[in-house]
């Protein structure tokens, strides 16, 4: 019999998602298995295959025509100005299946580049080196992390972090992502200057996702998801179970001047330049960072 003990605890730990058939690689020892886990890329954002396939991706196309046709007249909850901003691209007739064909083009250049970045000539492919954020985990308790070939201490010494740069850079570079810098997980210094120098000059020279100027960034496709659901319902007269401006959360921050802008005036801003704040989050990025409200936001509009 156990002897009682006067000791009570609730953990803060949260499940992990589902991991597939087959997330066991092997055991270390008797307490420390290894497993496949998903990796949020920190920094970045690709665009979306939730699609699947080009016949849901022809359903967005006409989904979010509808939205624009809603936004013009003022059926749904966003605000004018950045409805004009983006109905141009929900209308263009190939909203989604622009962004599902994007989404896989940045997919395929993923994997070929870790590929070929990992591997040696005649030898061992080289290991990952991770980096995690100070909060390790989203909430999709997905890993979040910066990811780049395991480098040994004399290439580090020898090569700039220019000429070493993570994956979540390459995506950047080579213009499949765009920079999507989350508060508190803001790079250091030098590698801000590299994600920022990195996203400027592809956008400028058009490639990636900025080939085409009717681009949905993902956050934006995500957010335009939402408010088509959320005006579908309103449209219909069927009652909402959340607010009706819960499509869109996320405060932005001008990282140019420290202005900080409301949810739907993020547009303004150049997207090399976008820093992005949770509610929850506010009061300690405004204390920390100094943050100066837009004359907008300040007004209460």
């Amino acid at each position: 019999m156990i002897e009682p003990v006067q000791v009570f605890w609730a953990p803060d730990g949260a499940s992990m998602p589902t991991l597939g058939s087959r997330p066991l690689v092997d055991v270390t020892d008797g307490d420390t298995p290894n497993l496949r886990m998903p990796v949020r890329m920190l920094s970045v954002d690709t665009p979306e295959v939730t699609a699947r396939g080009a016949e849901r991706a022809a359903q967005i196309d006409e989904e979010f025509s509808q939205l624009a046709e809603w936004i013009h007249k003022g059926l749904a909850p966003i605000s004018s100005e950045l409805g004009e901003f983006l109905k141009p691209r929900l209308d263009s007739g190939q909203a989604g299946s622009l962004h599902f064909s994007q989404g896989q083009a940045a997919s395929a250049f993923s994997k070929e580049n870790i590929a070929r970045r990992l591997a040696r000539p005649g030898g061992q492919p080289r290991a990952m080196f991770i980096r995690v954020a100070d909060s390790p985990f989203d909430s999709n308790h997905r890993l979040l992390a910066y990811l780049a070939p395991d480098y040994t201490e004399k290439e580090r010494r020898e090569f700039p972090k220019r000429l070493r740069p993570t994956f979540n850079l390459d995506l950047v570079t080579s213009g499949w992502a765009a920079p999507f810098i989350i508060y508190p997980d803001i790079p250091a210094a030098d590698d801000l200057a590299l994600l920022i120098e990195a996203a400027a000059g592809a956008r400028a020279d058009g490639l990636g996702i900025w080939a085409n100027p009717q681009t949905l960034l993902a956050y934006e496709y995500r957010s335009m998801e939402r408010l088509f659901d959320i005006t579908k319902k309103k449209v219909n007269g069927q009652p909402l179970k959340v607010d009706e401006r819960s499509w869109r959360e996320r405060y932005c921050v001008d990282l140019r001047n420290r202005v900080l802008h409301g949810p739907e005036d993020y547009f303004g801003i150049d997207p090399e330049y976008r820093l992005w704040l949770w509610p929850a989050d506010l009061r300690d990025a405004v204390a920390r960072l100094n943050l100066t409200p837009s004359a907008r936001l300040a007004s209460g509009r």
